[in-house]
């Protein structure tokens, strides 16, 4: 079992930028609930859903466990240039299809993602790291009209890209696919950078065994949870022909909460912007010297066990 204690000395301060989504769900019980981590906000932004599905579903998602006084805003509607697309193949037509979705408790702050983003990581007195779940363009609109507060940031921990196939096209991951200019911006902004790509959370698979460990749970936000998981399990077996889906956002934050279960190298990563083809595919250089200097660091083998453990117990202590 992990030690809790261990882990509870000194919270690294994070905000959960997330376009919930099934897996963005799990991602904010884990950034809540772990105690490695102080969640000082969330933002939401147009991915998996329109921007009013995915901060209608962040608000459910807080109220299901109880996370109440933090801060919630929502943030882009759409990618920087491009038009939004959305998921409904995976996530279905609310962006969190299978169980009934409560009225949510959680009101919208009206300073908008970037002005809450600023303020958060402005006022923090340690540097704030940010988990970044879908599509980073309010990310990169923070870096473009507020770039001072990035000397504050201590890390961006993205979940998107993919050192090796995608799963919206056959080069690109959905998150790099929705707003590849808004990766360009972020890499060129030059703060720390760490992608967490579907070479590693496809190591995550929500089995059949696993949703009976989250059942056995027995709190509110387990059931919510396993009734996600449920319908997530279908889509992903029609959709991508999988067994059991992958559910990707929360390596992320286990990255950050428990860094010795996901293993990074540091190298080269650039996006593909202008490819007929290859639009949001990421290019990393993992082997072999690299033409230009390594600009982030890439999470290439997930801890599964650990991770199951860290998403359990953070689920243990919500409602």
């Amino acid at each position: 079992m992990i030690d809790r204690e261990e882990h509870a000395a000194v919270p690294i301060p994070v905000v959960l930028d997330c376009d919930p989504g099934h897996d963005d769900a799990f991602a904010l019980w884990l950034a809540a609930g772990n105690p490695a981590l102080e969640l000082l906000g969330i933002t939401t932004v147009g991915g998996n859903g329109r921007l009013s599905q995915t901060t209608y579903n962040a608000r459910v998602v807080a109220t299901v466990a109880g996370i109440h006084g933090v801060p919630l805003a929502a943030g882009a509607d759409k990618p920087l240039t491009r038009a939004l697309t959305t998921a409904p193949h995976i996530h279905g037509s609310s962006a969190l299809d299978g169980p009934v979705l409560p009225e949510p408790q959680v009101e919208v702050d009206p300073r908008g993602a970037v002005g809450l983003l600023r303020e958060l990581i402005t006022a923090s007195a340690e540097p704030v790291t940010i988990l970044a779940t879908g599509p980073l363009t309010n990310i990169a609109l923070l870096a473009g009209v507020h770039p001072e507060v990035l000397g504050n940031v201590a890390d961006i921990v993205w979940m998107g890209g993919s050192t090796g196939r995608g799963n919206v096209t056959p080069y690109a991951e959905f998150n790099s696919w929705v707003d590849p200019e808004a990766v360009a911006v972020v890499l060129d902004s030059a703060p720390p950078l760490t992608m967490v790509g579907l070479n590693v959370t496809h190591q995550a698979l929500a089995t059949a065994e696993l949703l009976d460990r989250l059942a056995e749970v027995g709190n509110a936000t387990s059931a919510f949870g396993v009734e996600l998981l449920r319908f997530y399990t279908a889509s992903y077996q029609a959709a991508q022909g999988m067994a059991a889906p992958p559910l990707h956002d929360p390596v992320a934050v286990a990255l950050v909460a428990r860094p010795e279960l996901v293993d990074t190298v540091h190298a080269r990563l650039d996006v593909e912007v202008h490819g007929t083809e290859t639009a949001g595919a990421t290019s990393v250089v993992l082997h072999g010297r690299p033409s230009r200097p390594a600009n982030a660091r890439v999470a290439v083998q997930l801890d599964v066990a650990g991770f199951w453990d860290e998403v359990e117990a953070a689920i243990r202590v919500l409602r």
